[in-house]
């Protein structure tokens, strides 16, 4: 299933980058293992740190699950199959967030880059993506 080779070269990432954004909202959590194993929801992702298991959780499933409201964020999926080992993409892609003042939670999985934006900057980083996008030549 993870066999096929991603693209590493900068300018064709950007170019084909091919932003999406996804419908639903997310909320990001800390929990113990014990709080979040109790609860019946399925994270969209989760990471061990120290503190706790940092989870993604969708907003229908937080309010099922009576968690306290956080800021939501979406989730702008980059379609193009980046290489684990490709340099600078994500720096492009962030910086270019920045200079709009859209702050941006990455996270890379084998096949794509995933982008958590506010909620309510969701439109604008789409459209800060594209503008990137296109200006490369």
């Amino acid at each position: 299933m993870g066999d096929s080779q991603g693209e590493q070269n900068l300018w064709v990432l950007l170019r084909t980058m091919t932003p999406v954004l996804q419908d639903h909202c997310y909320g990001f959590y800390s929990l113990s293992a014990e709080r979040l194993a109790a609860l019946e929801v399925t994270p969209l992702g989760l990471f061990q740190e120290p503190e706790g298991v940092t989870v993604i959780i969708s907003e229908s499933q937080v309010m099922q699950a009576q968690l306290p409201i956080v800021p939501t964020w979406r989730l702008i999926t980059l379609s193009v199959h980046s290489d684990l080992q490709a340099v600078g993409f994500l720096a492009a892609v962030t910086t270019a967030l920045a200079q709009e003042e859209i702050s941006v939670n990455a996270i890379s999985a084998y096949f794509h880059d995933h982008l958590f934006v506010p909620a309510d900057q969701a439109e604008a980083a789409l459209a800060c993506l594209h503008n990137l996008s296109a200006s490369v030549v």
